[in-house]
């Protein structure tokens, strides 16, 4: 499988995912998604909204499923990988040919990926965690693409990692996408001051 028509000229995107994330433990690139499709799936995401359709999120897999407003108060809705929404193709067929040169370029054995819509009402909050389930290793990778429109300090909702050398707190600006090892890489989402939204998912073998 090759890249699609508008992933051409990617690579250097890709290549500094990449690279970041060997050499600092999380890499990422502040315009990694356009703006038009980030516009589109902020639109997607308020619509849900606004219908009510996204749901609390809980901690753990289908065996240790719960849901702990203590450890994170985040609403969610999958996205199916069937969706006839262009905005969400799209942005599935980026991440398809992210997969794509990670598996050729590191042999990484990729073949299947999971994304959510995520939203941070105020007041909400992601404690500190890593994403990889201590009963299922298939998450190899995390990946969070950030939709919100114009966000400041003031704000909140940092995206704070923790690698081994100091703690680093990443803004949620919109187009912005991170990137780091799901086993690895311990993380939280500091509490937002107004509605913050994402499309967070993992890259699994």
């Amino acid at each position: 499988m090759g890249l699609a028509p508008f992933q051409i000229g990617r690579e250097a995107d890709f290549e500094q995912l990449i690279t970041e994330m060997m050499d600092e433990g999380y890499g990422q690139v502040l315009s990694f998604v356009p703006d038009y499709l980030i516009s589109g799936l902020r639109s997607i995401v308020l619509e849900k909204i606004d219908q009510g359709k996204l749901r609390p999120a809980g901690v753990g897999n289908n065996t240790t499923f719960a849901r702990n407003t203590s450890i994170r108060s985040d609403l969610i809705c999958w996205i199916e990988k069937n969706t006839e929404n262009p905005f969400e193709q799209e942005f599935l067929s980026l991440v398809q040919g992210f997969v794509y040169y990670l598996n050729r370029t590191c042999y990484t054995g990729i073949h299947d990926f999971e994304f959510h819509y995520a939203a941070y009402e105020a007041g909400t909050f992601y404690k500190r965690h890593k994403d990889q389930f201590k009963t299922d290793d298939r998450r190899q990778f995390s990946m969070i693409t950030y939709l919100n429109d114009d966000w400041h300090t003031k704000d909140g909702g940092a995206l704070v990692l923790y690698p081994e050398t100091a703690p680093v707190a990443i803004l949620p600006e919109g187009g912005k996408t991170v990137f780091f090892r799901s086993d690895q890489l311990e993380h939280e989402v500091l509490t937002a001051h107004r509605l913050r939204l994402s499309i967070t998912g993992w890259l699994k073998r």
